[in-house]
Parts: C-alpha cells; sequence; structure tokens
C-alpha cells in the first residue's frame, strides 16, 4: 500500500475548491432562499407605476431564476438548458460565484433604492458573501499559528542583533 493510499481516508470531505460538504449545503440552502425572496419582493416592487421599480423588480425574478438556476437546478427541470448551466456553475470557482451573485444583487438595489429592493437582495447577497467567504480557505490550527509567531519573534529577535552590532 502507498503513502497516497494509507493518507486517502483521513482526508476530509472537500472537493477541489475546498468546500466541505455542510458548507456547499449551507451556500445551496441561502441560495435558495435568496431566490425566493428576490422573486417575492422583485414580484411586489414590479407592482408600481415607476419605470425604475419596475426595472428593478424584473432584475430581481431574474436574479432569483439563475439562483434556482446554478443552485438547485432540479426546480427548473422542464427548461432544456437548465443542467448544462448548472453544471457549468458548479465549475466555477467560489471568488467568480461571490463576484456574480453579489453584483446581480447589487444591481437592482442601485437601480432603485427602497427597503422593498434591500430585503429582497439581502439573501441572495448574503449567498455571495458566503461563497466569497469559502474562497479565502479554511482557518489555519493553533499550532502552526503559534510556529509562525515563534519563527517570526526569532526572526525579529536576529534582526535587532545584527542592528545594534552594526552601531559603534
Amino acid at each position: 500500500m502507498s503513502t497516497e493510499e494509507a493518507e486517502a481516508p483521513t482526508k476530509t470531505a472537500t472537493d477541489e475548491d475546498g468546500m466541505s460538504w455542510w458548507y456547499r449545503w449551507i451556500c445551496k440552502l441561502a441560495g435558495v432562499l435568496g431566490g425566493i425572496s428576490c422573486a417575492t419582493m422583485g414580484v411586489w416592487n414590479c407592482v408600481t407605476v415607476h419605470p425604475l421599480n419596475i426595472a428593478a423588480g424584473v432584475w430581481m425574478v431574474l436574479t432569483a431564476f439563475v439562483l434556482f438556476l446554478c443552485e438547485v437546478p432540479f426546480c427548473c427541470q422542464f427548461v432544456e438548458f437548465a443542467n448544462a448551466v448548472a453544471a457549468r456553475a458548479d465549475r466555477l470557482k467560489p471568488w467568480q460565484k461571490a463576484l456574480f451573485y453579489c453584483g446581480m444583487a447589487l444591481f437592482p438595489v442601485f437601480l432603485s433604492f427602497s427597503i422593498t429592493t434591500l430585503v429582497g437582495n439581502a439573501i441572495a447577497f448574503a449567498t455571495g458573501v458566503l461563497y466569497g467567504l469559502a474562497s479565502l480557505g479554511k482557518k489555519g490550527d493553533a499550532v502552526s499559528y503559534a510556529r509562525l509567531q515563534h519563527q517570526k519573534q526569532g526572526d525579529e529577535e536576529k534582526l535587532a542583533g545584527t542592528t545594534e552590532e552594526s552601531v559603534p
């Protein structure tokens, strides 16, 4: 048995993007809740005579559709291209999803600043923030942090010792 095979069972259940299964499900759940809030508030935002509010509401409904399409494609099973879009969205890196979701959530707020657009896009924006946090990576453990601090302190002492010796 090689060393790679011996280490395989001890690895955590993460994919190539470094997200654990439970964090991935939290992101998907936030995407679904963000889609629901965007859709309901987007429809509510369209019930007006102001054209910018209608445009923001339509964008919010579009954002909800994209969130459902990327996060839970089985909800869009009658859309022919749903599986292809979902497969492509799964190949995106977390920071790319974060920029995409946050950008789509911020556009209606800039278009028509109201409580409806803020509440409707808050969870969609939070989904982008969750993906952004996933792209930062896991937090380091305390042992490696203490080792790094000890090494940094030793380097500072060496640097201070060389500067004191060079001064006559």
